[in-house]
This record gives C-alpha cells, sequence and structure tokens, in this order.
C-alpha cells in the first residue's frame, strides 16, 4: 500500500471513529432503557462496552468496510441485547442426541435416572446430613452414604468414592506405592481421553513405572523376573476403549493377585467402565465381584460409563487398602460433592434389584433396547417428521444403523439399532445438520452418504416429537 493510500485510509477510520456512538448514547436510547429495567444495569453496560469496542477495532484494523449506519447508537441496541441474553442464559443446554452413541462422552456420558435426579434436587435444595449423623449428631463422613451399599453390590470388605476414575487410581497409587515401583503389562499402558495417559497418572502419584512383557504377551514369569526390593504394587488396567486380539496372552487375576500377597505387595486392578448389571453385552466385561473375589486390594471403576451414573470413580476391595486410600491427603483434594453423592446413592440402590435396574438406569435401557423396540420408535420418528416437514415420504425412511456404547466402554460391540434417514433438499446435509446443531433444542445427528442419519438408540420416547419439530423447524 502506498503513502497516499496509508493517509487515505487512516483518515476514513478516523473519520469512522469520530462518528460512533458513545456509551451513553446507546444507553439514552429507548430499547436499551428498557433493557436496564429487565437487567442488571452492570451486564447491560458491559454488553454496550463490548459491541462498541468490537466495531472500534474492526475500524482500526480494516478488516471489513463499515457502514456510517452501523454505528448510530439504535443500530447497536440489537446488538446489545443479544449480548445480554448470551450472558444472562446458562451455557450448558440439554441436547438430543440422535448419534446413535448411547455414553457419548462429549455429550456429558450418562443419563441419570428419575430417581437420582429427584435426590439430586432434594440434596442441592436443602440441607443435608452429608458429613453430619442424624442418629448421634456428632460429624460423621460423606462416605457413609454409599459404603455399605457398595459393599453389598461387590462383595468388597471397604469402598470409596472421589471425583473420577482417573483420580481413583491415582489416589491408589500414591496411598500404596509412593516412592517404589509399579509393575504394568507393557499392552495396558492406555490412553484414556483427552490426551490423558496411565503413566502421567501413574508417575503424578510418586510411583516409578516399570512395563512388563510385550505388547500382545505378557506372562506371570515376567512380573516375577521384574521383581525388585522396591517393589510395591502391580497395576492391572482393563483396556475398555480398544483391544487387542490375536496372539495374545497375560496372566489372570488369581495369578496376579497370590504373587502380591506372597510378596508383600498389593494389586490395584482398574476395570475402567466397571459394569455391575449382567447384560449379556457385557459378558467380556470383568467381573467387579469376580476381581474382589480373586483377592484385588483396589478394585477402581467409574460412575459414568456403564454403571450408568454420575462422574465418580469407586475403589472397592481390601479394608487395610482402601483406608489409606481414605487417609491420604489427595483423598480431600478428590472428593465428590453432594450431588454426586446423592444421584450415586440412589443409583447403586437400584441396582439392589438387578431387573429393576436395566429398566429404570436409562443407559442399561439403551443397551438392552430390542430391535422391535427400536423399529417402533424409529417409525414413530419418520412420521412425525412427514407430517411436521410435510417432506414427500419417499424422502425419509427408516433404516438398519450401527451404535455404540460410548465412553470408551465396549470398543468392538456393535450395537444394531436403526435410524431416520432424511433426504435433504438441494442435497447439503452437512447445512441442515449445522442448522439443528444450533437450533432449540440442539440436535446431534450424523451425515452419510449426503443423507442425514437420525439414530434413535438415544432417543427417549418423550424426546421423538421434539425431534421431528426440530428437523422441521432446520428444514425451512
Amino acid at each position: 500500500m502506498s503513502e497516499t493510500q496509508d493517509s487515505t485510509t487512516a483518515g476514513g477510520g478516523a473519520a469512522q471513529l469520530r462518528g460512533l456512538a458513545a456509551v451513553d448514547e446507546v444507553l439514552r436510547q429507548p430499547a436499551a432503557a428498557a433493557l436496564l429495567e429487565r437487567y442488571p444495569r452492570p451486564v447491560v453496560v458491559g454488553a454496550v462496552r463490548a459491541v462498541i469496542d468490537r466495531l472500534r477495532r474492526e475500524i482500526l484494523e480494516g478488516g471489513r468496510e463499515v457502514a456510517p449506519q452501523e454505528l448510530e447508537a439504535a443500530t447497536l441496541v440489537p446488538w446489545v441485547e443479544a449480548l445480554v441474553h448470551i450472558a444472562l442464559t446458562p451455557s450448558l443446554q440439554r441436547v438430543v442426541n440422535a448419534l446413535g452413541v448411547v455414553g457419548h462422552t462429549n455429550l456429558g456420558r450418562a443419563v441419570l435416572p428419575q430417581e437420582s435426579v429427584e435426590a439430586v434436587v432434594r440434596a442441592a435444595a436443602n440441607y443435608t446430613d452429608l458429613e453430619m449423623s442424624v442418629v448421634s449428631g456428632e460429624r460423621s463422613s460423606r462416605q457413609d452414604h454409599l459404603h455399605d451399599v457398595l459393599r453389598t453390590l461387590t462383595g468388597a470388605e471397604d469402598a470409596l468414592v472421589v471425583n473420577n476414575n482417573a483420580a481413583a487410581v491415582l489416589l491408589a497409587l500414591a496411598a500404596t506405592a509412593r516412592g517404589g515401583e509399579v509393575l504394568v503389562s507393557r499392552g495396558q499402558l492406555v490412553e484414556i481421553g483427552d490426551g490423558f495417559r496411565i503413566p502421567d497418572i501413574l508417575r503424578e502419584s510418586g510411583a516409578e513405572l516399570v512395563e512388563v512383557g510385550t505388547t500382545n504377551r505378557t506372562y506371570l514369569r515376567d512380573f516375577e523376573a521384574a521383581w525388585t526390593d522396591r517393589t510395591r504394587a502391580v497395576l492391572r488396567v482393563h483396556t475398555s476403549n480398544y483391544r487387542i486380539v490375536g496372539f495374545t496372552t497375560e496372566p489372570t487375576l488369581d495369578e496376579l493377585a497370590h504373587l502380591t500377597y506372597e510378596r508383600g505387595a498389593v494389586l490395584i486392578d482398574d476395570l475402567g467402565s466397571g459394569a455391575l448389571a449382567g447384560l449379556p453385552l457385557f459378558s467380556a466385561e470383568p467381573s467387579l465381584r469376580d476381581s474382589v473375589a480373586a483377592g484385588a486390594d483396589a478394585v477402581t471403576f467409574s460412575g459414568d460409563k456403564l454403571l450408568g451414573g454420575p462422574q465418580a470413580g469407586i475403589a472397592v476391595g481390601r479394608a487395610a487398602t482402601i483406608e489409606a486410600m481414605r487417609r491420604h491427603p489427595l483423598a480431600r483434594a478428590l472428593r465428590i460433592d453432594k450431588l454426586t453423592v446423592a444421584a450415586l446413592d440412589a443409583l447403586l440402590r437400584l441396582y439392589l434389584d438387578p431387573q429393576g435396574a436395566v429398566r429404570r438406569v436409562p443407559t442399561l435401557a439403551m443397551l438392552a433396547a430390542g430391535q422391535d423396540e427400536l423399529q417402533a420408535r424409529a417409525e414413530r420418528l419418520r412420521d412425525a417428521i412427514v407430517k411436521l416437514a410435510t417432506a414427500p415420504a419417499d424422502d425419509v425412511v427408516v433404516v438398519a444403523s450401527v451404535g455404540r456404547a460410548g465412553a470408551g466402554a465396549l470398543p468392538v460391540s456393535d450395537l444394531p439399532s436403526r435410524a431416520v434417514s432424511l433426504a435433504v433438499p438441494g442435497g447439503d446435509a452437512p447445512s441442515l445438520l449445522a442448522r439443528l446443531c444450533g437450533g432449540e433444542p440442539p440436535v446431534f445427528a450424523r451425515v452419510q452418504e449426503d443423507r442425514l442419519l437420525l439414530d434413535v438408540l438415544a432417543v427417549r420416547d418423550a424426546e421423538v416429537q421434539e425431534l421431528a419439530a426440530a428437523v422441521a423447524a432446520a428444514l425451512v
């Protein structure tokens, strides 16, 4: 750009800045005055300043041509109103999950059963006996609300709950192996999501990692050969988010338990997903009760995966190990809040009736849904879309689909499902999906071969009509 052009642009920018409305000028507009009556003044004033600052930057940077009318006070008010609405609207929104992934991590994993929801509302709206005994009137532990039911369900001597499963593993290692060595099979050094890896967590515990065996084959003799006088624990990690198949070998849990007991160390068994229900789909998952019965000192698992509850890390096992975890300083930093206690307590009590739990825990009900049920739901959705969107029936069809458990669980298990496949006018399925994501409520679905695919595996019956209305609105 020449010097002449530079000065012309600068001069134009200065003129535009002089024409930009001031804060007080915008606030004197009738529509802005109405905002001040409805909303807190600091919020409205902050929105006005943000809009003016944004225009000022655009003028100075010359990123786009700013028309004179865009600088007027009356023109700025709608932008201010939009910012105020965003500022005062809770960011976390309910969405409709038409992806066919039951425990979708990015969508919040498990949907809580109604009993847990009601328990959370009671705990949130009232004082509770979180750490106060109603019998003695003395201080108690928040763990007391979960301790007995976990022992009953798992057969363990003791139980402790922290804020997620990675925290449970970290605490178990810190309490039992800090300053010593932990033996782990090389094939179990997994990444658990968002870039976090078991070796990283292990190092933060203050223990030293010793890799044993090979990626696909590890024998008990490998653990025996790696053992030193600094070995404090053996960690077994269930590869819940992938599988190594084919030419594989690993010691049984009984063998590892015997070895660690014989040599005065501890065995930590990280099950990851932690399936309690007896669904056929879970047959390949390690049994919680079997891990406890085999003699694992601490068995850890998640609350919000196949268990179907709130985010939590649950540790059950031998009393001495769980007590060491409870007394460790990290336990305070990793403790759960009263809302998680309430939700998990209500969920676990549903498992006292195993058959009832499959019906009442949404995660289990979705994973156990039969093909007739899914077909009927998909047909209701198709019929509603055809009616509300006035779409040709041939453009909206029910098709076979494949769902997933999600949340890193059951990685090789395909879940037969049903979906509504929608031909998009103009063939621009990605644009329709974008409008659905930005709708009310937001809808997450898939695009497949230029068609919109609405999988009904994780769509509740009560959401079918709402989902159809969202699709019809996005098609307009």
